[in-house]
């Protein structure tokens, strides 16, 4: 992660990455919503674990009703990656945190290590 920060800033000073960047307010929102999910997993977990391993009925529905009451962001199912560099949703290639747009053009310039074009 350290190599693509590093990486990330370089590539700003030589304007790499153009302005089909991401709404900042986007971003902002996928950062907030990584937060509540840390915040909430314990306590989720928990709940979940009584649900599913309760033998009392009214003890699993009272486990699901507090589960509800827990913030809709809190669910890591509503977490998206993003591209490391333009903050992209789509296209995302886990491996390397980039966008498959900005994956290819860092791939042709040579700027990630062990990538290059296949040719066959």
């Amino acid at each position: 992660m350290h190599f693509l920060r590093h990486l990330v800033s370089h590539l700003r000073t030589l304007n790499f990455i153009k302005s089909n960047m991401a709404k900042e307010s986007m971003k902002a929102r996928e950062v907030k919503r990584a937060a509540m999910v840390a915040r909430y997993a314990a306590k989720r977990a928990a709940l979940k674990e009584i649900v599913n391993k309760s033998d009392d009925p009214a003890e699993a529905y009272e486990a699901a009703r507090k589960l509800q009451d827990i913030p809709k962001n809190a669910n890591p199912i509503r977490l998206h990656n993003r591209c490391k560099l333009t903050g992209r949703p789509k296209g995302y290639m886990r491996q390397f945190g980039l966008s498959r747009i900005q994956f290819r053009e860092m791939a042709s310039a040579g700027l990630i290590p062990g990538v290059k074009k296949a040719s066959w």
